[in-house]
């Protein structure tokens, strides 16, 4: 599995669960998801489904289960975590 980098016109930012608009969304590539990350405001970023095999990324899987559940109002995958530690997760998801 190679590295997939993207430009940043792969995510959008969102705010209060509404894309600020759609024509900057952008589809999800064959073989990729798309998940929400943020706190207060999400951004949108496209990762290769080979993560969700990963340890690391069930973990997170599992404490966001736990802790918010899957039911958000944006109906996608939603982190609600900082942004930084997404990046770190997925930087390290890489180097393995």
């Amino acid at each position: 599995m190679g590295i997939h980098i993207f430009p940043k016109s792969m995510y959008t930012k969102l705010a209060t669960g509404r894309c600020q608009s759609s024509s900057h969304v952008i589809d999800v590539p064959k073989g990729h998801f798309s998940v929400y990350v943020g706190e207060n405001s999400l951004k949108r970023f496209v990762d290769p489904l080979a993560y969700l095999k990963h340890p690391s990324f069930q973990s997170l899987l599992n404490l966001v289960e736990e802790e918010f559940g899957y039911a958000h109002p944006m109906g996608g995958l939603t982190f609600p975590c900082k942004e930084e530690i997404f990046i770190e997760l997925v930087q390290n998801i890489q180097l393995t």
